[in-house]
């Protein structure tokens, strides 16, 4: 059983509403295997004027509280989509990064369903449809679970090894042709034949983003807060988004320890009670 490693601490401001983006490559039919059985990420926005420091740090409280280590990882991250966002209408994000213990790039292809009215099986069964399946061990099943609303993600993550150290990306070209060389079929051939990478070789970066990721341990979960400096909306400043998450594939403990966590944050007035999604908000900026 895999182990789940964080809890992830992250502030994020756009609130979205994802579309399925239906494979048309035909009407959708029936898998054959059964529906992928998702794990699950909580994760919940916090108030950066609260929980940080003038300098971006996180508060001695927070970090207590949280039972966080005081040094964070750093990672650099960029994502990628053309000028009409064509791969994000579609519910696909790409995502492109290097973390500063790692001497690997990680790039990662990512497909959203949003879960309507907290059902997960109706958007596990469109994805069956679509070709994510739990034969498919490519990719990754997920529950994002947030403050109000759930989305159901499947993503591949590939590695590529670099000499290059720290959090130092390579050029944006040199990225692409990356991602254009691993990329998974169902991407390269979602709506029509080498559509997705005909989106991919029209797309641009959208970033870089260094992040901070401070680890820790909370009620049992090992817990992630993250701090995202991400371009304000009048694109003249710097705004910090911070999110707090956990992950576990414990379907019955999740409900519970989310309470938990959000409880935690209600009372000490860290949480802003609301969805939404960074990618998002950061390909609105770049």
């Amino acid at each position: 059983m895999k182990k789940w490693k964080k809890v992830t601490a992250s502030f994020m401001l756009s609130i979205v509403t994802l579309g399925s983006g239906l494979t048309s490559l035909g009407a959708p039919q029936a898998s054959a295997a059964a529906n992928a059985v998702p794990a699950y990420e909580v994760k919940f926005l916090a108030k950066p004027e609260l929980v940080l420091n003038t300098d971006g740090t996180p508060r001695s409280e927070v970090i207590q509280t949280l039972g966080l280590g005081s040094t964070p990882k750093n990672i650099n991250v960029e994502y990628f989509d053309t000028n009409a966002l064509g791969l994000d209408q579609q519910g696909w994000n790409v995502r492109f990064r290097k973390k500063d213990d790692k001497n690997n790039y990680e790039l990662t292809y990512k497909k959203r369903y949003p879960v309507i009215n907290g059902d997960i099986n109706s958007a596990l069964t469109l994805a069956n449809q679509e070709g994510f399946d739990k034969s498919d061990d490519n990719y990754e099943a997920e529950i994002d679970w947030g403050y109000g609303k759930q989305t159901l993600s499947f993503s591949n993550t590939k590695k590529v090894n670099t000499s290059a150290t720290g959090v130092q990306l390579p050029s944006e070209q040199a990225a692409l042709n990356m991602l254009l060389d691993k990329l998974p079929g169902k991407l390269k051939n979602w709506t029509s034949s080498n559509w997705g990478k005909q989106q991919l070789t029209q797309s641009r970066a959208y970033g870089p983003i260094t992040f901070q990721r401070y680890e820790g341990t909370w009620n049992g979960q090992e817990l992630t807060l993250e701090v995202w400096p991400i371009r304000d909306a009048a694109g003249t400043g710097i705004q910090n988004i911070v999110e707090v998450s956990f992950k576990t594939d414990d379907t019955v403990a999740v409900s519970g320890l989310r309470t938990q966590l959000l409880q935690l944050l209600e009372n000490n007035n860290w949480l802003i009670p609301a969805d939404g999604l960074k990618t998002q908000t950061i390909l609105e900026r770049y």
